[in-house]
């Protein structure tokens, strides 16, 4: 579809939704005017800065920390200004900074942290961001505590392969995986030697092909080399040969200090993932104690599982930052402690927490593949909006109808395409995109 003509039937869409989304927030701010809003009052209040402005996951910890009894100060960087989190009554102050990668982004951060007087840094971060939050906190540490890895392990983590020998150095189980710097290593690779499949992963950050799971190889060398030459591999842009491990995938969010798990959640995986419901897997639970605790880490780490037929679990990559699962905390009250101290009991998502979801994605799959209309309502009827609440409502209302269509509007003005919309992490899915 043309990309004007894509954007203006999204436009379209989100306006015909926007009658509803306006009197369902009108009766919520009705309702919490009448009833009043939950509030805690902390022992040690504390001022928390959190970055990721746009991504749901900065909102769920801004609100955990809120009604904890907290001030919360959200940033994001100047593309996002119009970011509807910034209107939550649990975010006290917002801010836009510079790219993380861009000249400026620390003394940004200094500046807010000094005129705001902020306790904690608790980066939530996008995988571009991850290494240069880790570069800031040398600078941070002096004035606030930052809650995050060392660019070293950041480094090391995010690097697909080299996860994936520092897990095997520790005895934990990962997929046989290979560095690849040209297609040539692939086409002379011997795929002969066993019965093994393998997939390529880019090692960085790639929104577009990391869905793609071919498998390798293919059904004739000429088309496994077709295959491999079309992708952009070289010795500045490496990617990783996995095996493929036939199973069930899980994704799990961890917040660690000092190598012990105080934050824990788990999740069947998904390619697009915009569903979470807590699954209990003690073997993975296991793995992952074992591998922050061989390192001692402090910080936030996700990790993608695979569990085979017969039990065993492998890790399939780490990505060093908060996972969108940690929406399944929206009714717990135990997550600023668990964040905020040390050697607490390990919080996981209450038994009564209902599986969030988002609900504008699951009305176009609704909507684009009317067979599966009846699943797409049962998710809405036993879950929750990872987004929408009732004693703040106001973000549901502007992520749809102010963000979004001002993003989309954006790209349509610089002629830019787009593949699809991102409501969990508030952004446009584009090529070579953040």
């Amino acid at each position: 579809m043309n990309s004007d003509l894509k954007t203006v039937a999204a436009l379209g869409l989100l306006t015909a939704a926007l009658p509803v989304n306006l009197v369902v927030t009108g009766a919520a701010l009705v309702r919490r005017r009448v009833v009043g809003r939950r509030s805690a009052v902390a022992q040690n209040p504390q001022t928390i800065l959190i970055s990721g402005g746009k991504m749901t996951k900065a909102l769920q910890l801004a609100r955990s920390f809120s009604r904890a009894g907290h001030r919360v100060v959200l940033v994001e960087q100047g593309k996002y200004w119009l970011s509807g989190h910034r209107f939550s009554s649990d975010v006290d102050r917002f801010y836009t900074v510079p790219r993380p990668q861009d000249e400026g982004y620390v003394d940004a951060l200094l500046a807010i942290v000094e005129a705001e007087q902020v306790d904690i840094y608790l980066p939530v971060c996008s995988p571009v961001a991850s290494y240069y939050d880790a570069l800031a906190k040398g600078a941070l540490s002096k004035v606030c505590a930052v809650l995050h890895l060392e660019p070293d392990v950041v480094h090391d983590l995010d690097d697909k392969e080299a996860f994936s020998r520092l897990a095997g150095s520790l005895g934990l189980p990962t997929p046989d995986s290979h560095r690849i710097t040209d297609p040539q290593e692939v086409v002379d690779f011997d795929f002969a030697a066993s019965d093994r499949t393998y997939v390529l992963k880019s090692i960085g950050y790639d929104p577009v092909r990391r869905l793609d799971l071919t498998r390798l190889p293919r059904s004739t060398p000429q088309e496994t080399a077709a295959f491999v030459r079309a992708l952009p591999i070289s010795v500045d842009n490496p990617w990783i040969l996995q095996e493929f491990i036939e199973g069930a995938e899980f994704c799990t969010h961890s917040t660690v200090r000092d190598g012990h798990v105080q934050v824990w959640c788990c999740c069947a995986s998904s390619a697009f993932q915009i569903n979470y419901e807590m699954v209990e897997k003690p073997a993975i639970e296991a793995w992952v104690s074992a591998f922050v605790g061989a390192l001692d880490l402090t910080g936030e780490v996700s990790f993608d599982f695979i569990e085979a037929p017969d039990g065993r679990v492998f890790a399939i990559e780490c990505n060093p930052r908060t996972h969108s699962a940690i929406t399944m905390f929206y009714d717990h009250p135990g997550v600023a402690r668990a964040y905020l101290e040390r050697n607490v009991e390990t919080v996981i998502p209450l038994s009564s927490s209902r599986p969030t979801y988002w609900l504008y994605h699951e009305l176009w799959r609704a909507l684009t593949d009317p067979r599966h209309a009846a699943q797409q309502w049962e998710v809405v009827r036993r879950g929750k909006d990872a987004i929408f609440d009732l004693d703040d409502p106001l973000p549901f209302l502007m992520l749809h109808h102010a963000q979004v269509p001002w993003l989309l509007l954006q790209n349509m003005r610089q002629r830019k395409d787009w593949l699809k919309i991102d409501f969990n992490i508030g952004k446009l899915v584009e090529a070579a995109g953040d």
